[in-house]
């Protein structure tokens, strides 16, 4: 049936021009939303409209439509295409607009001057500003006029509306004082004030305000352009990442095919310097990559073979030969760049309501503006102090200043995020992360590393000490399979001076208790503890049990000479990731679908009194859905399957950037890095934003409702109010540029409670 949406929705983008403030937005909304079963949301920021709407529906469609609203419209083109056309347009637009306001201001200038300072006014001064004045009004204010024009065309109105119309009436009744009120006399002198007065039998005239309102809004526009490109500085980083071309490995030659032609399974070479093409695992060679730009981690990763890299991450070691797991839109950074421009073209509830004042704003401002002329006609009073009076109520109010608020702020922050590793999917999950009090998290995986790994090494004393006992209990774990035998063997590499252990020989599986083998012509065991282990080892036992820890024991040629744990370790920063958000007022739970000892040990590590253990997924779904109908607003942290059905029920979602994709795509924010403790930086930096907003919306509301009074009773003239205006937009759109800068907490100290043991060994 027409009108009802179907349930089936697509999601295009279009590259919308020629809006200038919140009521062009609205328009362009609402022309689309008259199409049958299609809902869209613009950005003024961006110049982005997404739209849902049905198959039926097609985007050319849309196109259509925007341009009947009197806008154009563009489709979206591969992300290079759209990367190169729109630098080239903001490129050509931005040097005409600072060609036009440059040519503008040399003759807008010595209007100016000549009308403010008396003192310089000379014989037919009057007449030289009229000359100079009348293309600054016809050519200068042209892209005003034009749009004025198109939104009449299509029965509407918009901030061009009320710029053109106030230049238009200050040039009318200049040009009236000069030729028939008395102001054209070669010897005449014209007083300046801000406040409009009453004409001593010579109208008086206002050229200033002719060129002064173009010139300042003209500024304004040029300063609010170049504020905005830089709030959208790390997207377009983020697209810098991506490389054109890649070296695939042909024989022993590297062959350079475009990146489109890449595919996965391909080997391809990554050379010292050179960016990773595309998500891969390295085959051959070892280096460190610097992954800053792309996780916001600031160390480089030492990668070899077997590693997994990522599209964006610089090689700063040596040779790396990489077979590609994924390409284009299926690799991490084009993920992370999608969610960014997603975020970005969303809108805050805040934001909405701005729009829906400022669609009905500026019918409302072009009434007050008629209604003040009449009265003061009506009054009495002298005509030109009621012109002037009503210009400056059309030039002050001009709205541009609500339709920055909230995406200016928006950008600011998701780019901020981006470069410090936290992705969110729009301004609701900012909002979500401002309101959450209750977080619930999971434990494998996002408290904890995930798998095995040595947690603590206890070494009998006067024996052959902890670092040759592990390396030799390395050695022979080596011929196990067992994950126990595979974290000692990888601990023992990586506590190896070289990296690299002993052969063993006769190598023997010892079912249910362990491994045993030749080291060094040393007999080596690992087994599991008998009954009976000296002092040391005996207390080491104790403490191994209550952190849920395994055991093994580590004998050479049959003298016990130490106790390795291996277990699930935290992840670093998980104790301040939990501390830190105990102090923003968010309480901790614990829900994993483990034993009861080791999620009791892991939370009594991280202080956190409230503990699930052993839930099934549909436990997880459970404790959110009570949790929030308790009142409270809920957040889930988690990386598996497993967690993706509490994620998507949850107030908010927040998936681990190493979780499965399941789970990164049932959630609001993704920690890109992995790091929990990012976590309490997504908290801070979401309310900051919202902050920013809110100051933002007061001061563009608050700026209309303390300025058009004193315009409406003849207080302020059209010159200072165009001033004024401009600088209400450059306020907004620098309060949001300070997000750019926006750093997170760093603690100085580690609170006096201990971590579970492991954690500083990772």
């Amino acid at each position: 049936m027409a009108g009802e949406p179907t349930s089936v929705q697509e999601v295009t983008d279009l590259a919308v021009g020629g809006m200038t403030c919140a009521a062009c937005v609205t328009r362009v909304e609402r022309k689309l939303a008259k199409l049958d079963g299609v809902s869209a949301s613009v950005n003024l920021a961006t110049g982005r409209a997404r739209v849902h709407h049905p198959p039926e529906v097609l985007p050319e469609q849309l196109v259509a439509a925007v341009e009947q609203a009197g806008y154009t419209a563009a489709l979206p083109q591969s992300v290079e295409e759209r990367r190169r056309g729109s630098d080239d347009d903001a490129g050509t637009e931005a040097q005409r607009e600072r060609d036009r306001l440059t040519v503008t201001a040399l003759l807008a200038v010595p209007v100016l001057v000549l009308s403010m300072v008396p003192a310089w006014q000379f014989r037919n001064w009057q007449w030289l500003c009229f000359v100079l004045a009348a293309p600054v009004v016809a050519w200068g204010a042209w892209p005003f006029h034009r749009r004025a024009a198109r939104a009449l065309r299509h029965s509407t109105s918009t901030m061009d509306t009320l710029v053109s119309l106030g230049v238009v009436a200050s040039f009318a009744w200049s040009s009236y004082a000069l030729f028939l009120g008395g102001a054209g006399d070669p010897d005449l002198r014209m007083p300046f004030s801000l406040v409009p007065t009453a004409s001593d039998g010579v109208a008086h005239i206002y050229l200033e305000a002719a060129v002064g309102v173009p010139l300042f809004v003209l500024a304004g526009r040029y300063l609010e352009a170049r504020a905005r490109r830089g709030t959208g500085a790390a997207l377009r980083t983020l697209a810098e990442l991506a490389v054109k071309d890649v070296a695939v490995r042909d024989g022993t030659d590297g062959r350079r095919i475009p990146i489109e032609e890449l595919r996965v399974g391909q080997v391809f070479v990554v050379r010292p310097g050179e960016r990773v093409a595309t998500d891969g695992t390295v085959v051959e060679g070892s280096s460190a990559v610097d992954l800053s730009l792309v996780t916001g981690e600031s160390e480089p990763a030492e990668v070899a073979p077997g590693t997994a890299v990522i599209a964006g991450g610089v090689n700063v070691g040596g040779l790396l030969a990489v077979r590609a797991t994924a390409v284009g839109a299926d690799t991490r950074l084009a993920r992370i760049t999608h969610l960014v421009t997603e975020a970005q073209a969303g809108k805050a509830r805040a934001q909405r309501l701005a729009d829906k004042v400022a669609g009905v704003f500026v019918p409302v401002v072009l009434t007050l503006a008629a209604t003040v002329l009449g009265f003061w006609l009506g009054a009495g009073a002298d005509p030109q102090a009621a012109i002037t009076a009503s210009v400056a109520v059309l030039v002050v109010a001009c709205p541009c200043a609500l339709g920055l608020a909230t995406p200016t702020a928006l950008m600011a922050a998701t780019g901020r995020g981006a470069q410090l590793g936290v992705l969110v999917s729009g301004p609701q999950a900012l909002e979500g992360l401002r309101h959450i009090d209750v977080v619930v998290l999971d434990k494998t995986g996002t408290l904890t590393s995930g798998h095995m790994s040595v947690a603590r090494v206890t070494a009998m004393p006067r024996g052959i000490g902890e670092e040759q006992a592990v390396r030799l209990a390395g050695a022979v774990e080596q011929g196990s399979e067992h994950p126990l035998g595979q974290a000692v063997t990888a601990y023992a590499r990586r506590t190896m001076p070289t990296g690299s252990l002993p052969e063993v020989t006769d190598f023997a599986a010892l079912p249910g208790r362990g491994v045993r083998g030749r080291v060094e012509g040393r007999l080596v065991e690992v087994t599991a503890p008998d009954d009976e282990l000296p002092v040391p080892l005996d207390e080491a036992m104790s403490g191994a049990e209550s952190a849920a820890h395994t055991p093994v024991v580590v004998r050479v040629d049959g003298v016990t000479e130490g106790l390795i744990e291996v277990g699930d370790v935290l992840r670093p920063g998980s104790y301040r990731a939990v501390d830190r958000l105990r102090r923003l007022g968010v309480r901790p739970v614990l829900a994993t679908g483990d034993r009861e000892a080791p999620a009791r040990a892991v939370a009594t590590a991280l202080r956190i009194d409230d503990v699930h253990a052993r839930r099934t997924p549909e436990d997880k779904a459970r404790l959110v859905r009570e949790l929030r109908e308790e009142g409270h607003r809920v957040a889930v942290v988690g990386d598996g399957v497993n967690d993706a059905a509490a994620l998507a029920g949850a107030d908010l979602g927040i998936a681990m950037g190493t979780g499965t994709d399941a789970a990164i795509g049932a959630a609001d924010v993704t920690l890109v890095r992995g790091d929990i403790d990012a976590l309490a930086d997504a908290v801070r930096l979401s309310r900051s934003t919202l902050a920013t907003i809110r100051v933002n919306l007061l001061w563009a509301f608050g700026y209309n409702v303390v300025t058009m009074p004193p315009a409406m009773v003849g207080l302020l003239s059209p010159m200072p109010a165009a001033a004024v205006m401009s600088v209400s937009s450059l306020l907004v759109v620098g309060n949001s540029l300070r997000l750019r800068a926006w750093q997170p907490a760093r603690t100085r100290s580690r609170p006096s409670a201990s971590p579970a043991r492991g954690e500083s060994l990772r």
